[in-house]
């Protein structure tokens, strides 16, 4: 008698939604509970702890600080950019970024899939047997899909957990989605591994890191020059589709 195959018992839908909804359920409790914790002032606090502790225990000190940062990226919890600017402040400008680009990507990604896997791979379906509008912009993605990465990105004003959510509701592929995540947000992570750099000093001073740098021309007017690199290949398609090239 001829060996069946085992059959995979399909695992119930409902199952699917479980990451999403642990995310949205720990990053609802975050932003109430940890609002006051994760801050420059506790940073200030601590940083000479922080500072024996890592001359102490340098690979324990760079595992822990990846793994909280992975945390609060992947659960979409407010200290995001504290934890850049600690980056910086413990490791400096070169490994300072490395470590913030890993943890931030590898955080993304991992809210990414939960979230494809969700209401991404539902909504991704719908939009592709749909017709109308929905589907003009699916395909318009798909068309497009490493240059709208990039431009969600470099534009400053696209929050970090939209431009990590909203791929994934619309199904762009995740090799797309991690390539354009890890070189997309090197500019930002330099600048913010950069004022990390100083802030021993303006902790001397008793102020405060300033985060508005992030506006000053200096800064913002490059971030949006390579928004405007992004966004050139979706202009020449849409130029040339007009002309019927």
């Amino acid at each position: 008698m001829p060996m069946q195959k085992a059959r995979r018992t399909p695992k119930h839908p409902v199952l699917r939604h479980v990451p999403l909804a642990v995310i949205v359920l720990v990053a609802a409790i975050g932003a109430f509970t940890l609002r006051d914790h994760v801050s420059f002032e506790t940073l200030r606090e601590n940083r000479e702890a922080l500072l024996t502790f890592r001359d102490a225990h340098f690979a324990a000190m760079v595992a822990g600080f990846i793994g909280i940062y992975f945390v609060l990226v992947a659960f979409s919890l407010p200290g995001a950019a504290v934890a850049s600017v600690t980056g910086g402040f413990l490791f400096g400008i070169g490994w300072g970024t490395v470590f913030n680009v890993i943890a931030a990507s590898l955080g993304a990604a991992a809210i990414f899939q939960a979230a494809r896997m969700g209401l991404g791979r539902s909504l991704a379906a719908r939009m592709d047997a749909g017709e109308g509008t929905l589907k003009r912009i699916k395909e318009g993605l798909n068309r497009n899909e490493i240059s709208v990465l990039f431009l969600l990105r470099l534009v400053p004003a696209v929050p970090f957990f939209v431009a990590n959510l909203l791929p994934a509701l619309v199904g762009v592929k995740f090799r797309n989605f991690a390539f354009t995540t890890v070189l997309g947000i090197i500019p930002g992570a330099l600048v913010f591994t950069w004022i990390g750099v100083g802030v021993g000093e303006v902790f001397d001073r008793g102020g405060s890191p300033d985060l508005s740098l992030l506006w000053e021309p200096q800064v913002i007017g490059p971030l949006l020059g390579l928004s405007a690199l992004a966004a050139l290949p979706i202009l020449l398609k849409a130029v040339r589709g007009k002309k019927g090239i």
